[in-house]
């Protein structure tokens, strides 16, 4: 027998816990018109994975590749809207959800080369019913721990029976080696019983691991650019070229700036 409960359910024992009876009142009002808002949520996402499966397949007629690894989402949790709201002091009301947190609805676009990212953001922020909220780079600027990606806070347009409704959400961009890093530091890192000595040679482990991720996708980018342009040089001209010469000189760079930054 499936005992699971409803997770509006588990946030209202939770309530009762945490808030005094009138605020359980308010939110127990308003996690049931929550439903309908976390189904319009639900929509944004459907329409932004539509736009990026759309780029990933007009540039692979275009290019012969695709600029797109894999595209992955996630609704947040009632239990982590209500931690938020609870931190952030808001009161229980639709409004203050959509107003304050603009990470409900979450895209992660996983890309092959570092320019794929640049390149998908620009062209999802070109089209007319798109609005950028915020942009945070953390590929030209690294959190402290290492950590990269591109995140966007955008605003969408949903057509639902009678009616046109602006959703925000949150888009993270980032290459196939930002995931695996990202993936197994969150593993690594928490819900882990450390000392605060291995805690620090851990975190600067996962820093190091970071940077050599930034030196594999720089290395990546570099042999890309250059087969391509052999590509292009070789449709132009019958003459042969050493394509093994070039592509040695931008990998032992990025090993030799990697080896200057660690020091």
């Amino acid at each position: 027998m499936d005992t699971k409960k409803d997770p509006f359910q588990n946030l209202q024992e939770r309530m009762r816990n945490a808030l005094a009876d009138h605020s359980i009142r308010a939110f127990q009002e308003l996690s049931s018109s929550t439903r309908d808002l976390m189904s319009c949520y639900r929509c944004a996402i459907m329409e932004i994975e539509t736009k990026f499966r759309v780029l990933n397949e007009r540039f692979s007629l275009q290019h012969d590749r695709n600029p797109i690894d894999s595209i992955q989402s996630r609704l947040k949790s009632p239990d982590s809207i209500l931690d938020k709201m609870l931190r952030k002091k808001l009161p229980f009301t639709l409004e203050a959800i959509e107003n304050n947190i603009f990470d409900i609805a979450g895209i992660r676009v996983v890309c092959s080369f570092v320019d794929d990212i640049y390149m998908l953001a620009d062209c999802l922020l070109q089209q007319d019913d798109i609005t950028l909220i915020d942009r945070k780079d953390y590929i030209k600027n690294p959190k402290k721990n290492g950590y990269r990606s591109l995140h966007l806070i955008i605003e969408v347009p949903i057509f639902l029976q009678n009616e046109k409704k602006i959703m925000k959400a949150e888009v993270q961009l980032r290459t196939i080696a930002m995931e695996f890093w990202a993936n197994l530091e969150h593993q690594l890192r928490y819900k882990k019983d450390l000392s605060p000595e291995l805690m620090e040679q851990t975190s600067y482990q996962l820093s190091e691991c970071a940077r050599l991720s930034a030196v594999l996708d720089e290395q990546m980018q570099a042999i890309r650019d250059i087969i391509e342009k052999e590509e292009d040089s070789s449709e132009k001209s019958d003459s042969p070229k050493k394509p093994s010469d070039r592509l040695s000189r931008p990998i032992l760079s990025a090993l030799e700036n990697y080896a200057t930054k660690a020091e």
